[in-house]
């Protein structure tokens, strides 16, 4: 304590005696006194066994206690000694130290002796755990990552598989997969906690597997190694390997679409998380790798069954509108997946899409039982990415926060179903038009408001500004054709063809 608070302190150049007590939390008082003394003798003193604690007065009771019940927490310990010496004086801290202290040297606890997790023979060993990040930004959304770390002990090289859904089963195979085949080989075992993918019951260390899992690695050619329940300790690599993606690789980024996240992903592998030299090794994972484990690893080949998914899938070309053709009928894919190939098959009454290369599930319908239908996801064809709140925000930013809210409020108020809509036609609209002042006002001044009507305005006002110069009872209407003397005829050629306006298509 006292080298902290000298540390701190700095002989005065550091914090005030007022801030290091606020730091770790003691008196001002206990600052001062400590400041006052020489470290050495202090240290001197607290290191006298001889030395007098509040506690030993209460030495032989909790000797007892913990003889007694072994389990009990320090914490538990002073609570029982506090309703047996209603007098003592001793912190928490102070107790849990004293405690043990006790355990130590009487060894009223039978210890756990951990045997290192050593750094195996070359293509022996790999150990897999999975992990999860919260509000990545991905396509402008917050999302929750899946991710399951492959680490191999010997070298260290790495891989990482991605899920936008919790990790079932068949994702969970998949990515091993993926893993054997950016390492070029297999290792002789894999290691694991006990998570319901691997391990469905544990009893007496024996162990009931996941059998599709099981039946995969038996296929394939490695070992199942389960950790003891509750002992992430015996799988120390991975764990860290868990956390140094989170934060090297994935905290702190946004991503446009999915395909740039998995492109982030592998040029961080190889660019990043194989390259760098290992605290440990004091190698980079690659050079290790092609030197001493590459040679050691286990052939391996896709089983069939993985190529292509379920047996009963087959692929289609998404058209240029996002839709897939099935049994006479079209169903919808998000618009990211137009004009590719996808993988298509039925389940019960869905029909499934899914990623041909990873075979992720992309979307899934109610299969329809008529001919010649469109079944269609009108999410699939809105961009996630522009949220509400951002519309507004940049409808503010441009023309006024009053006046933005103002309008805003207005298009919501008349068209709440498609407000989305109409806020990014008129952040379009905005991009490539000044809103002038007094055509703000007017346009405030309407019960009812549509973006399509936004833009009559404003052509109207590029051609004659002078006509806004005094707001009018009544706001514009368009002219009719037929009247040739009509002053507003030059209004009515502009805003004749703009009555129906396609929202996608404003510029």
């Amino acid at each position: 304590m006292i080298h902290k608070i000298k540390s701190l302190y700095d002989e005065g150049k550091g914090l005030s005696i007022r801030a290091i007590a606020r730091e770790l939390g003691i008196s001002r008082n206990t600052v001062k006194k400590y400041l006052r003394q020489d470290e050495e003798a202090i240290q001197k003193k607290q290191d006298d066994p001889s030395r007098f604690k509040k506690l030993d007065e209460c030495r032989d009771h909790i000797i007892h206690l913990l003889q007694t019940f072994p389990l009990l927490s320090a914490v538990k310990v002073l609570r029982k000694l506090r309703e047996k010496y209603p007098d003592i004086d001793v912190s928490g801290r102070s107790a849990r130290r004293y405690i043990s202290e006790l355990k130590e040297t009487h060894s009223l606890k039978q210890k756990r002796y951990y045997e290192p997790v050593l750094d195996m023979v070359p293509g022996v060993q790999c150990q897999i755990d999975g992990g999860e990040l919260r509000k990545v930004l991905v396509e402008g959304v917050e999302t929750t990552l899946y991710f399951v770390v492959f680490v191999l002990s010997y070298s260290r090289m790495m891989y990482v598989g991605l899920s936008r859904t919790p990790v079932d089963t068949e994702r969970f195979i998949q990515m091993h997969d993926e893993a054997f085949r950016y390492f070029g080989g297999m290792p002789e075992e894999c290691v694991y906690d006990q998570a319901k993918l691997v391990v469905i019951h544990e009893q007496y260390r024996e162990l009931t597997l996941n059998q599709r899992f099981h039946a995969y690695a038996t296929t394939a050619g490695f070992r199942i190694h389960a950790c003891e329940g509750y002992d992430p300790q015996s799988k120390g690599k991975v764990e860290a390997g868990v956390k140094y993606v989170k934060i090297n690789c994935l905290y702190g980024e946004e991503f446009s679409n999915w395909q740039l996240l998995e492109q982030h992903l592998m040029q961080w592998l190889d660019k990043t998380a194989n390259t760098r030299t290992h605290g440990t090794t004091g190698e980079s994972p690659i050079d290790r790798y092609v030197r001493d484990e590459q040679a050691q690893m286990k052939p391996y080949l896709t089983p069939d069954y993985l190529h292509r998914g379920s047996p009963h899938q087959t692929s289609r070309k998404v058209d240029k509108t996002g839709l897939v053709s099935w049994k006479a009928n079209k169903y919808s894919v998000p618009m990211i997946w137009q004009q590719a190939k996808v993988g298509v098959r039925e389940d019960g009454a869905n029909l499934i899409m899914s990623d041909l290369e990873s075979g992720q599930e992309i979307t899934r319908h109610g299969l329809s039982t008529q001919k010649g239908g469109v079944i269609k996801n009108n999410d699939h064809y809105r961009n996630k990415a522009e949220q509400i709140s951002e519309l507004e925000t940049q409808i503010n930013q441009r023309i006024g926060e009053d006046d933005g809210q103002a309008i805003c409020a207005l298009l919501k108020h008349t068209h709440s179903k498609i407000y989305k809509d109409q806020l990014v036609g008129l952040r379009n609209l905005l991009k490539h038009h000044d809103m002038p002042p007094v055509l703000l006002a007017q346009l405030r001044d309407r019960t009812t408001l549509a973006t399509s009507q936004i833009k009559e305005y404003l052509i109207a006002y590029q051609h004659h500004p002078e006509r806004f110069t005094e707001r009018p009872t009544h706001p514009p209407q368009p002219a009719k054709h037929s009247t040739a003397s009509n002053p507003l005829s030059d209004y009515a050629d502009i805003t004749a063809d703009t009555m129906e306006v396609n929202h996608d298509a404003i510029h």
